[in-house]
């Protein structure tokens, strides 16, 4: 079994929302996200997918996607994103994962999802600056972490933890101007030492930071910066 990562998915089969609005590269990105990660994954395979999964507004309207992923092979782990206006609650989602047969597919919200290897942990994040708003959404953000590595430890604290996150949890602003980031503080505390994120896309991409930054691993997995192949987490 291996982990995987790739966020950002951005389907809208059950609404009109072109996505070569953003670059040629995102034309027929259905059909590469579908058959790079056939050829890719195995049944056994964990497949991360951080955030802006769907752009439907309403769960109901979701159902062409999740049917979408449900074919895909192996197991995957969804985060809410910044688009993900239809997320629910964990028990409303997983009545509708039930009633709807979709077997290899599940949620992390201020929870831990357990894998062989590793606990997966995660919370979407918000923007950095300097407004108020932010300053209150960052907190109850860290909080929700928080909740979700707690979660893990407590299911098994001998297993490993990877982060994933839909925003990034640090800039290279932070990082230049040595100014901490309350998510990576929060996962050194708990020795977290990998975490993927995603909404970064065409020109943004050249914001990511990406290796060990004050300590933890960091990898941008959106879809477009993977050519829309998932990225393997080393084991």
């Amino acid at each position: 079994m291996s982990i995987y990562a790739i966020g950002d998915l951005h389907l809208s089969f059950g609404t009109n929302k072109p996505m070569n609005i953003f670059g040629e590269n995102w034309d027929n990105y259905e059909a590469k996200i579908e058959k790079n990660w056939n050829n890719t994954i195995t049944e056994n395979d964990i497949v991360l997918i951080p955030g802006d999964f769907s752009w439907a507004t309403y769960l109901e309207d979701t159902k062409l996607d999740f049917e979408f992923i449900n074919k895909l092979k192996g197991k995957k782990v969804l985060l809410k994103g910044n688009h993900d206006y239809w997320w629910s609650t964990l028990k409303r989602m997983k009545e509708f994962l039930e009633q709807n047969n979709y077997e290899n597919i599940d949620f992390v919200f201020n929870n831990a999802y357990e894998t062989e290897q590793a606990m997966i942990v995660g919370t979407r994040g918000w923007a950095f600056n300097d407004t108020e708003n932010s300053e209150k959404m960052l907190k109850r953000e860290c909080a929700r972490l928080e909740l979700s590595i707690k979660d893990a430890l407590k299911k098994n604290i001998n297993k490993k933890i990877i982060c994933m996150m839909h925003y990034p949890p640090i800039t290279k602003n932070m990082i230049e101007k040595k100014e901490k980031s309350e998510y990576i503080e929060l996962m050194k505390k708990y020795g977290i030492q990998e975490c993927v994120y995603g909404h970064l896309h065409g020109n943004l991409h050249d914001e990511a930071v990406i290796g060990n930054a004050c300590g933890v691993n960091l990898n941008l997995v959106s879809s477009d910066f993977l050519e829309f192949k998932p990225y393997k987490l080393e084991n």
